[in-house]
């Protein structure tokens, strides 16, 4: 990084001849005078104008006027001369250091970053916002996704932030009710004045809040749904997704099923949510059995169904109880449901239909799954199979070390959860992103950044590339089972 000499504005031969004045008549004031009018020269040099004087640089640990290899004799002294020490850019950011009257520098050298004109974001914060559910049956999913995104944030923050700006993660809770959706999402806008929308949770909300996010070109990101909905070809230019789709776990499963477990397309159901949540499993089941029924014949799918935000499960069972008795034996359910309802399902069909194979997609939260599978007893909870979409959060990989760091710095008490762990992760990219984009931060120049990331190593096997044309990071599935004591082990689902 280099540093570049300003000529003396017209009014410096007045400045040294004031100084010298002001030392000869009045030592106490001179101080004051030098410092005044050095800071107005200096904030009057073109130096500030990162369009014209700064190259945009990642925002790295090394970034910054002595790690990049600038002496330190050239910072910037406020209130000395001005044609001997201008400020520094960094990415468009100028290192000041405060000095006392005296001349001395009495702080550490500090970034400014730029004045940005988009909303949420000022000289020292980036604000996003979440709408998810803090309250109800779900409230889990909203919480846990909370926790992994500000353990992401708070860990970036610790280094300074990007460019200087903390950021910051704002909560509107919609209770995961589609008709609360709206007004959170424009309390996140209109009240908060967030700069996008990060982690918001669900596929029936996400119908409510993605238009809301589009009509207004605002960044829609990392959401927790594998729907279809925010997966369109070529994909929405504001929405960017972390996870595997429903479609890629329900088919995972069921090829697993199939091929693994030896089980006919027949002798698998599917018990789902009764909306767009349910619908989008339901359909990618329907997908896998097209694509592996080499009989052509294409087998129904036997569906049964719950009520959103409830736990009520009758109908589904009695569903179940009144098949023909001529009609193949159902062997596995592939639930698309939130855990209380999922939890509850186990519950009255275990014994009604002795080895029955349970999975469940990784919407589910498979911490809280875990947790109400033990409390109505172990025989419950064992061989239990959810997909994920991350890799098993009790492993020793350098990304979930660093997760399981970060989680506990963060948030002292959580315990390591899938749910935070996409959270954590998807954040990540989206700071690379941000690291991308520069100092001068809008909507426009963060969709550039991210569509620019290519074969990035997140630490997870598979590398993160979007672009133009790909906008989703991760296709990966992977497998998990419940065991007697409610904890995780990995099972390959190949």
């Amino acid at each position: 990084m280099t540093s570049r000499l300003i000529p003396p504005a017209p009014a410096t031969r007045s400045f040294h001849y004031l100084r010298s004045a002001a030392h000869r008549c009045f030592p106490a004031m001179a101080g004051i005078i030098a410092l005044g009018l050095g800071v107005a020269l200096i904030g009057a040099s073109p130096s500030r104008s990162a369009e014209t004087d700064a190259p945009a640089i990642s925002d790295h640990p090394q970034s910054g006027p002595i790690a990049s290899g600038a002496a330190e004799s050239t910072l910037p002294i406020v209130g000395g001369s001005p044609a001997s020490s201008p400020p520094i850019s960094a990415a468009g950011a100028a290192w000041q250091v405060p000095v006392s009257t005296t001349g001395t520098p009495v702080e550490a050298a500090r970034p400014v970053a730029l004045a940005s004109t988009a909303q949420g974001v000022s000289a020292n914060e980036i604000r996003f916002g979440i709408v998810a559910p803090f309250s109800g049956p779900a409230k889990d999913l909203g919480h846990q996704m909370q926790v992994g995104i500000e353990a992401a944030f708070n860990a970036a923050n610790a280094t300074g932030g990007v460019f200087g700006r903390k950021l910051s993660l704002v909560t509107a809770n919609d209770g995961y009710d589609p008709a609360k959706t709206g007004d959170a999402m424009k309390q996140l806008d209109e009240t908060q004045r967030v700069f996008g929308f990060v982690g918001n949770v669900g596929t029936p909300t996400a119908a409510v809040s993605l238009p809301y996010a589009l009509a207004r070109r605002m960044l829609f990101y990392g959401a927790f749904t594998g729907a279809g909905l925010l997966r369109n070809d070529p994909p929405d230019r504001y929405v960017f997704n972390f996870r595997a789709s429903y479609a890629e776990e329900t088919y995972a499963v069921v090829r697993y099923l199939v091929k693994s477990r030896r089980l006919q397309p027949e002798q698998i159901a599917v018990f789902a949510q009764h909306d767009g949540y349910g619908d989008a499993g339901f359909q990618g089941v329907e997908k896998a059995f097209r694509s592996l029924d080499a009989s052509g014949e294409g087998a129904s799918v036997l569906r049964l169904d719950y009520e959103r935000n409830t736990v009520n499960v009758d109908d589904a069972i009695t569903r179940l109880r009144q098949r023909p008795k001529n009609a193949p034996q159902i062997k596995a359910i592939v639930m698309v449901a939130t855990y209380r309802a999922a939890a509850k399902f186990i519950e009255k069909t275990a014994d009604l239909i002795p080895g029955l194979i349970y999975t469940n997609v990784s919407f589910v939260g498979s911490t809280s799954l875990a947790d109400e599978l033990m409390v109505l007893g172990p025989k419950y909870a064992s061989g239990v199979i959810v997909t994920q979409v991350v890799p098993a959060v009790d492993n020793y990989s350098s990304v979930v070390l660093d997760y399981r760091a970060a989680l506990t710095k963060s948030a002292p008490g959580e315990v390591p959860d899938y749910v935070s762990l996409e959270g954590y992760l998807s954040a990540n990219i989206l700071i690379e992103g941000l690291k991308r984009a520069g100092p001068d931060l809008d909507t426009e120049k963060l969709v550039k950044a991210l569509e620019s990331i290519r074969d990035y190593d997140l630490g997870v096997g598979p590398r993160v590339t979007f672009g133009g044309d790909r906008h989703q990071a991760l296709h990966k599935v992977w497998g998990t089972q419940i065991d007697a004591k409610g904890h995780f082990s990995s099972i390959d689902l190949e």
